[in-house]
């Protein structure tokens, strides 16, 4: 068993207010007391995502953790302790997972931007044995919230989708579980111009050029549209008659839904097989791998929007 420090390194903010401002990296952070159905994960790589810019800049202040607050979600690592309730995990397990089981409801107050961070068993999942930790750290919100939209939407084999949005974190899994997990027939996904060969490698039979025209205009409709661009206004239009419309950012116009992606690690665990046959691919921004040190860029970087599928960082456990 390792030998757990008392102390780490960790991001940590003690106010809302600009990342830049109010994010620092301290060296003296407690490691968290572990609860009886809880590991230890000594932190490889932890995803970056706009929640934790969001999170910080007091958006959700009434639904938050108390202050000090470690930001992040997404993290990949190794058991180094586990809690006495804990039945399948044990130490030196490599896992990956997202620790926060309700997203925007109370998360815990430490999070993955740390060397060490503690979370339930049930939201964990083995890593993916072909993917390293950053890979499987860029995915469980993103493969997480593409995955219980497709569930909430009772996606089936044969159905078609639309996906606005397909280059990014999510909506480039959304195109890969519709197709390759969830039998679609035709999977349909904008972008802007740049990236549409991106989304016809992911398996969009059609990648649709936002720049240039409307999806709502298009000659089919859908049975299902994901929409992860906060357009639903718009999405609606683009549903065949008796279908449906996810979203998950912006305003809602009925008949579409809007969800907050609950953490489970058993759907990570349905979805490993795919991972590790190569059918579905974890998708990472060339430029959004950033050490530890410069996390602040990595947030800087994922709130310009511009971020192509997703950013994480590398965690450097070297005290």
């Amino acid at each position: 068993m390792e030998n757990v420090p008392c102390t780490m390194k960790a991001w940590i903010y003690g106010q809302h207010g600009k990342p830049e401002d109010v994010l620092k990296l301290k060296s003296d952070v407690v490691v968290p007391e572990l609860k009886e159905d809880q590991v230890l994960v000594k932190v490889m790589a932890s995803g970056l995502n706009p929640v934790d810019n969001k999170r910080m800049l007091g958006i959700f202040v009434q639904a938050e953790c108390p202050f000090p607050t470690v930001p992040g979600y997404d993290v990949a690592g190794v058991v180094v302790k586990v809690g006495s309730q804990v039945k399948n995990l044990k130490v030196g397990d490599e896992v990956y997972g997202n620790i926060h089981e309700k997203a925007l409801d109370h998360p815990k107050q430490y999070g993955t931007l740390a060397e060490y961070t503690a979370v339930e068993e049930r939201l964990l999942a083995p890593k993916p044995k072909n993917l390293s930790f950053a890979e499987a750290a860029s995915l469980p919100v993103a493969i997480g919230t593409a995955y219980e939209g497709l569930q909430r939407c009772e996606f089936t084999t044969g159905q078609s989708i639309l996906v606005l949005g397909g280059a990014g974190g999510v909506g480039s899994m959304v195109i890969q579980l519709a197709k390759h997990v969830f039998g679609a027939s035709r999977v349909v996904a904008t972008a802007s111009t740049g990236k549409l060969e991106l989304l016809r490698n992911l398996g969009a039979d059609l990648a649709v050029d936002y720049t240039k025209e409307n999806f709502e205009d298009l000659p089919e409709k859908f049975d299902v549209v994901y929409d992860c661009v906060g357009q639903s206004e718009r999405a609606v239009k683009a549903m065949k008659e008796g279908g449906k419309v996810v979203t998950v950012s912006g305003a809602v116009t009925v008949p579409a839904f809007k969800f907050i992606v609950t953490s489970n690690g058993a759907d990570l665990e349905k979805l490993n097989p795919y991972l590790e046959s190569g059918k579905v691919k974890a998708i990472i921004d060339p430029k959004g791998i950033y050490p530890f040190s410069q996390a602040l860029e990595g947030l800087a970087y994922v709130d310009t929007g511009q971020s192509c599928w997703k950013s994480c960082h590398t965690s450097n456990p070297t005290r």
